[in-house]
């Protein structure tokens, strides 16, 4: 990623970019009550009474949320807070039943940690960047106002009211769209490989509040803007494009750049105005009196360690240095965690005959191509992580060659059957004959006279046409090894 400039009339300016954000917890239920989560349930089906706030009744905190957001903390090296509170944070809004938030201001459950991010993707190995992290607190989603299901009136549904979230808050280490886009799909890895969020952007479980500023190189940060609820990582992108070059156009026309919160339009590609930016104080947070202080001991956080997996950047070290795999393959392999699980379960099935370079090219290059085809992810491929082992054994054998593996794997697809079983039924083993091998290249210089008169010549390279000429003659199951041997000593007699 190179150094980002906004080419103002007046000069350069840098953008300078942090990024809240908001993570679903994976859970068995809601923050402080026992209703359920499920995505695309019917409006108002997944409401407890406190999620209501009906009178009396009083949150009690979820243990398995705290877990999540606690493993979340460990997996990016933060500080774990022994010691966190829950506070109020008030404030009026048709889809918030309580009148207030409850949240974590003061007190956060986890403290300062940091991602490290690819300078360059295509070459994750060369450099990277840290982005810190100042905060992961753990606070409640509000409920959802629909305002197209009648021409007059606004319907509330309060599924999500209550919905655990962590709001993941960075500092603002970023200093391009490139950089915000790295930083947040390598979060949506970790917690995808820890399992505390399902990372499903277009479900709203995981959204970006992007906040930019602009500034000349050097000097102090300019007044900052909020963009809420960006739900993609090309939206982030696109925001914070649209957000420099709209305060860059601002600053440079003598106006100002007013604080305030702003929404994205994806279909204009632009922001526009929402409401004055608040301050902690409009929110009059206090102490939620009816919630004691988080207080996590040993036991607790020795079990949240011990459950985390190995993470993204251990695995893709492990591939490079152990399996000998390229940074590409395994930065490609590493990058999501079903991805990763796919690999490792071909290559347990695939035993000594087939090497883990082989299995990393066949995936990122055959099975990646199918899928893409198709329209699938790899976790509904139709070709499982036994069966791919299955056809690299033939393949790493000799029983097929490779371009009868690829026509096995294209049958494989469409079948659903074991390549084992196509090899066998269609007649597609590779011939090591050498009798036969030699009949087909003796008719295949009979026919090539010319060919071979030049090729004796000096003309070295139509060697790979006699090979091309003898494996179609062959119809693609000769040995290549077996050909390439035999019409050497053919040609050189």
């Amino acid at each position: 990623m190179s150094e980002y400039r906004i080419h103002g009339a007046t000069g350069d300016w840098e953008v300078v970019i942090g990024l809240e954000v908001h993570a679903q917890v994976t859970s068995n239920a809601k923050l402080f009550s026992g209703a359920a989560t499920a995505f695309g349930a019917e409006p108002n089906t997944q409401v407890s009474l406190v999620d209501a706030a009906m009178p009396g009744m009083l949150p009690v905190p979820n243990r398995e949320c705290i877990r999540q957001a606690v493993r979340t903390g460990m997996a990016i090296e933060a500080q774990i807070n022994r010691w966190s509170r829950f506070d109020r944070k008030n404030y009026f809004y048709a889809d918030l039943p309580q009148g207030y938030q409850i949240s974590q201001l003061y007190h956060p459950l986890v403290g300062e940690g940091r991602i490290e991010i690819a300078i360059d993707e295509k070459n994750p190995g060369a450099s990277t960047k840290s982005i810190g992290v100042e905060r992961i607190h753990v606070e409640q989603d509000a409920g959802k106002l629909m305002h197209d299901q009648h021409p007059t009136r606004s319907y509330v549904d309060l599924n999500r009211s209550g919905v655990a979230l962590m709001e993941i808050v960075s500092r603002p280490d970023m200093t391009s769209p490139a950089e915000a886009g790295a930083y947040v799909r390598k979060l949506r890895t970790i917690l995808r490989y820890v399992g505390s969020c399902d990372g499903n952007m277009e479900e709203g479980s995981m959204r970006a509040d992007v906040n930019v500023s602009v500034r000349r190189p050097g000097e102090p940060l300019g007044t900052r803007t909020e963009t809420k609820n960006v739900n993609s990582v090309r939206f982030v992108m696109a925001t914070i494009e649209y957000e420099a070059q709209r305060q860059v156009d601002v600053l440079e026309a003598g106006g100002r750049i007013v604080q305030e919160t702003r929404l994205f339009d994806p279909d204009k590609g632009e922001t526009r105005s929402m409401r004055s930016k608040e301050d902690a104080h409009d929110y009059r947070y206090f102490p939620d009196p009816d919630l004691l202080p988080l207080e996590l001991d040993d036991a607790f956080l020795a079990e949240c360690r011990a459950s985390l997996p190995e993470l993204p950047d251990a695995k893709r070290a492990r591939y490079v240095g152990e399996l000998g795999l390229s940074p590409y393959n395994a930065a490609v392999l590493t990058a999501e965690a079903e991805t990763a699980r796919w690999f490792e379960a071909l290559m347990d099935a695939g035993g000594a005959t087939v090497t883990a370079k082989a299995a990393s090219n066949w995936l990122i290059s055959d099975l990646f191509g199918a899928l893409n085809r198709i329209g699938r992810g790899i976790e509904n491929s139709p070709v499982s992580p036994t069966q791919g082992a299955e056809l690299l054994r033939l393949i790493a054998d000799g029983t097929i060659s490779n371009t009868l593996g690829k026509q096995v794997f294209e049958i494989m697809l469409e079948t659903g059957q074991d390549a084992g079983t196509i090899v066998e039924e269609r007649g597609l083993k590779q011939t090591s004959d050498t009798g036969a091998i030699e009949a087909e290249i003796a008719k295949v210089m009979a026919a090539n006279a010319d060919k071979v008169a030049d090729y004796r010549g000096g003309k070295d390279k139509l060697f790979g046409f006699f090979v091309g000429q003898t494996m179609k003659a062959m119809g693609g199951k000769a040995n290549p090894g077996v050909v390439n041997e035999l019409l050497k000593k053919a040609l050189d007699a």
